[in-house]
């Protein structure tokens, strides 16, 4: 399990296997290699500098097959927010953990 924050520094959930969950415990997307995917097939963002996750405006109208989500599990304390990175061109800050409820 390893722990990732959005570019702007919040702490969002970790990831398990290629599986993405908050740090409440919601499946909430699938890694295809360091892309990530919604449940409904829909581009999320994408894992950067290894723990980091963003999103890059172009891509999203890219899908991928859709899945079941596993359920939840229990929550974790979330983890301390760090500071944020300059954003790069064309890019935004993933979505926050509470865009998923």
């Amino acid at each position: 399990m390893d722990w990732l924050w959005t570019w702007g520094g919040a702490c969002f959930g970790y990831r398990d296997d290629d599986d993405l969950w908050t740090y409440d415990g919601r499946h909430v997307g699938r890694f295809h290699g360091d892309e990530i995917y919604g449940r409904d097939g829909r581009y999320l963002g994408e894992l950067r500098n290894q723990n980091r996750l963003i999103t890059h405006r172009s891509k999203s109208g890219w899908r991928k097959p859709g899945f079941g989500a596993f359920g939840c599990r229990g929550s974790y304390a979330r983890y301390a927010s760090y500071a944020g990175y300059a954003m790069y061109a064309g890019y935004e800050d993933f979505p926050a953990p509470e865009t998923f409820r």
